[in-house]
């Protein structure tokens, strides 16, 4: 007998495991059950497993039999006329879904003409194993899965066009490219999911070679004459918003230009760009601290300040304005309602971003690397017809990570410059190396894609031929302009009296005790006492009981509320959080006694 789990849930036994299971893959084939359960047979603990639970991955499947595919040519024609749909082929038991359990037991072929009597599935497409964003790399059979993951995976964060109606769009964090460009080696996906529509990179010259130093591990060495010309510019678009809340009994907040006599008013010089409506207005240049909506609320607590007749606040300041660090130009201005009916302004700022040392480009084989200097096109190697390359990549990045898609691509892309059509690097169904090769041959270059270059300081030859050839590069969206954070006095928290969090907050960096270590091993351990005094305090401390005592200001004098007016209190220099340590201890009936020892 077999034990059949239903969900992981024990329903029963059978006696006949092989007729049970194709039952079931039988009945599902015919549509009598969901498309989506899958059965299989663990023959480790001798039980049959049927799932049907949401949140497994699962991916379609061409039905083989007795050792032929069961879609055949005329299903085909009915595709291609329109007659059959997705739904059809499923129904009909042409295509099946397999989860990651029922696919231990399926044998499966790449290509019509491996199937054998044992096969009971052909792949649809052998590249679709990878998913969508997988097979946008070119080339990637010749590189390690790991690295093709890592390409995949920075895909999706490259700066591109991500919805050609973005302009009247309101979306927060939104990076668009200004040059966007399909590349010329592509893959069988580029053109099925419309890639070309809204592309993510920009096809560009990348020599392989060291320059200064300023290319190490994995930095990039890029042309300022590129990016004058437009390479990898982007504009970076975020989202201000704000709305006329109502408030019980009557109150609400009112969108103007808030009056002096306003409780939290900021100086004239914030509000200065606010039209009479209290709103800023389209095309103008603001920095941080400029008011974009002016907005006034009611006070906070006004039952409690009536109930006891006090003199209420008023109203009170809460305009929208840029945070620390933000800076751009108003794109654009609408007014509209939020689905409870208020007034509602959005305020859409642009910004743009030029590259700059620190920002983040990467190819489609997960070769990632930041700007490490911006060099002028005087001063970086040319080629023998007077090419300059728009990056410069270094050779140390290829052995350890083995990334021979990478290369490929590079030949791949000067045929295509070179002949002026499109390259096919599909995976498992590429152009093929060596065809590639004999073509930039015939074109007059060298077969292996590298060319004699000049210095550009002496002019002399370099006695290396250097790697060149054109490829599809990312911009990301990991822009050091976005991540910039630095303070020297600034906030602090009212509790802990140490600085505040978040670059938008003007906060201070963490120094952890692995930094701490650092400073420690490089003999700088005085460095620590100003690290390490961002909560500096001093408190009262009695000698003899060792509780922290109590400072009289009027009288200049300090006394011990255990020991009283004879205790000898010194004044101890300590962080504030361990003050407030001391006296969460305390709370808890816990009594620290500090000791003080001799003066120095």
């Amino acid at each position: 007998m077999v034990d059949v789990y239903l969900n992981g849930k024990f329903v029963g036994d059978v006696e006949n495991k092989d007729s049970f299971v194709n039952e079931i893959r039988n009945s599902r084939r015919k549509g009598k059950v969901s498309s989506t359960l899958s059965v299989s047979y663990d023959e480790v603990n001798n039980c049959i497993y049927v799932e049907s639970d949401r949140g497994r991955l699962m991916r379609p499947l061409l039905v083989v039999k007795g050792g032929s595919v069961l879609i055949k040519e005329e299903h085909i024609k009915k595709i291609q006329s329109g007659e059959m749909v997705w739904e059809d082929l499923i129904n009909s038991g042409l295509i099946e879904y397999l989860d990651a359990s029922e696919e231990e037991n399926a044998l499966i072929a790449f290509y019509p003409e491996e199937i054998t009597a044992q096969h009971t599935h052909l792949e649809l497409a052998p590249f679709s194993m990878f998913g969508l964003c997988g097979t946008f790399v070119p080339y990637m059979n010749h590189s390690p899965g790991a690295r093709m993951s890592v390409g995949a995976k920075n895909l999706k964060q490259g700066v591109g066009i991500y919805a050609l109606n973005f302009p009247i769009r309101f979306d927060m964090d939104v990076h668009i490219l200004h040059y966007p460009q399909k590349p010329i080696v592509e893959t069988a996906t580029t053109g099925l999911s419309d890639f070309n529509t809204h592309p993510v990179g920009q096809n560009i010259i990348i020599a392989v070679a060291s320059h200064s130093g300023y290319n190490m591990e994995d930095a990039i060495v890029i042309n300022r004459g590129s990016v004058d010309r437009g390479f990898g510019r982007s504009s970076y678009y975020r989202i201000d918003i704000a709305e006329e809340i109502k408030y019980p009994g009557g109150l609400h907040d009112r969108i103007t230009i808030p009056e002096k006599e306003v409780f939290g008013y900021r100086s004239e010089h914030d509000y200065r760009f606010l039209e009479e409506d209290g709103i800023i207005g389209p095309e103008i240049s603001v920095s941080d601290g400029d008011v974009l909506i002016g907005r006034v609320s009611p006070p906070r607590f006004l039952s409690s300040t009536e109930e006891y007749e006090l003199l209420s606040e008023g109203e009170r300041e809460s305009s929208v304005y840029l945070k620390h660090g933000e800076m751009g130009v108003v794109d654009c201005v609408i007014v509209t309602e939020s689905l409870e009916g208020n007034r509602m302004i959005e305020i859409k700022i642009r910004d743009q971003k030029i590259p700059e040392i620190g920002d983040k480009f990467i190819s489609r084989h997960g070769q990632k690397g930041v700007i490490g200097m911006v060099v002028d096109p005087e001063d970086i190697p040319f080629s023998e017809s007077g090419l300059v390359p728009d990056i410069i990549f270094s050779h140390n990045s290829i052995p350890s990570r083995m990334t021979m898609s990478h290369m490929i691509e590079m030949i791949g892309g000067k045929v295509g410059s070179l002949n002026g059509r499109f390259i096919d690097g599909t995976t498992f169904d590429s152009e093929k190396e060596e065809d590639l090769r004999k073509e930039l041959h015939s074109l007059g270059f060298r077969e292996d894609g590298t060319e004699i270059m000049y210095n550009p300081v002496t002019g002399e030859k370099y006695k290396a031929r250097i790697f060149i050839g054109s490829m599809y590069y990312l911009r990301l969206k990991h822009l050091v302009s976005n991540k910039l954070q630095s303070r020297a006095r600034g906030p602090v928290q009212i509790l802990t009296r140490q600085p505040t969090e978040g670059r938008s907050r003007e906060g201070g960096l963490r120094l952890g005790e692995m930094e701490k270590d650092v400073f420690v091993a490089h003999g700088v351990a005085m460095l620590l006492k100003e690290r390490f005094s961002s909560d500096k305090t001093v408190i009262p401390l009695c000698e003899s009981c060792g509780m922290v005592a109590v400072y009289d200001v009027v009288k200049d004098k300090g006394y011990c509320p255990v020991c009283g007016d004879k205790a000898s209190v010194s004044f101890v220099e300590t962080g504030y959080a361990f003050k407030l340590f001391v006296d969460e201890l305390k709370s808890i009936m816990i009594l620290p006694r500090l000791k003080v020892g001799k003066r120095v």
